[in-house]
């Protein structure tokens, strides 16, 4: 405990360039929930992961564990080519003492702003330079993070609901031929619900429906 208080007590040069070093992981392990859930892809893939339980109304099945954990394997495939950039460009170089903190934080923000810009609509952005006053950007690397990060979220919000929505349709025509069928039939004590899942697990399960939307979450990307 001694030798880790004395590390950022000395002056010595290599001892400072530890501390740094310390300092920079604690800061982006404290941040990297906050980095992981609204500069990535993984706002769009739970959300949509999460439509599809509840179109089939499968309760709990699959458990939260299992669509959180399949979330964050398709955000690290997704975004592995962002990560490397940021990895090569930013961070091998900073603790490889070849570039100082500021120029590791503009190089790493060159590759995250570029994605989010790329899944950003420019109502979004607008809506926000507009409100904070700042003057139109002439290029992506231009945009200020604080306001790039909140217009890519609500930008993944709405393109995520709108997949939820195209999710819902073919499960919902399901619940209204059954919930039909059982009223022409007399059978309005028996819950709809009970009688439609079978028939909504058979055909999510015929037309693949896990290939299905985890090629369209790839492919909006």
């Amino acid at each position: 405990m001694n030798e880790f208080i004395d590390i950022f007590s000395s002056s010595d040069p290599t001892n400072v360039a530890t501390s740094v070093k310390l300092i920079l992981l604690l800061t982006i392990f404290s941040l990297a929930p906050g980095i992981l859930i609204l500069m990535t892809s993984f706002t769009r893939i739970i959300i949509v992961l999460s439509f599809v339980r509840t179109s089939l109304a499968t309760q709990q099945m699959p458990p939260n564990q299992v669509l959180i954990g399949l979330a964050l394997f398709l955000t690290f495939f997704i975004m592995a080519p962002t990560f490397s950039e940021v990895y090569d460009d930013a961070l091998d170089p900073l603790f490889s003492e070849e570039i100082s903190l500021d120029e590791a934080y503009e190089n790493a923000s060159v590759p995250m702003k570029e994605f989010m810009a790329q899944h950003t609509r420019q109502k979004d952005l607008a809506l926000f330079l507009n409100y904070s006053g700042a003057e139109p950007p002439e290029t992506i690397q231009d945009i200020p993070l604080t306001t790039l990060i909140p217009a890519f979220a609500i930008s993944e919000l709405k393109t995520a609901f709108q997949m939820g929505f195209m999710i819902f349709i073919p499960f919902l025509v399901i619940d209204m031929a059954v919930a039909s069928i059982l009223m022409s039939m007399g059978m309005m004590m028996l819950p709809p619900v009970m009688i439609s899942l079978p028939f909504k697990i058979l055909l999510f399960v015929l037309v693949d429906g896990w290939y299905l939307i985890t090629h369209s979450l790839l492919s909006g990307f």
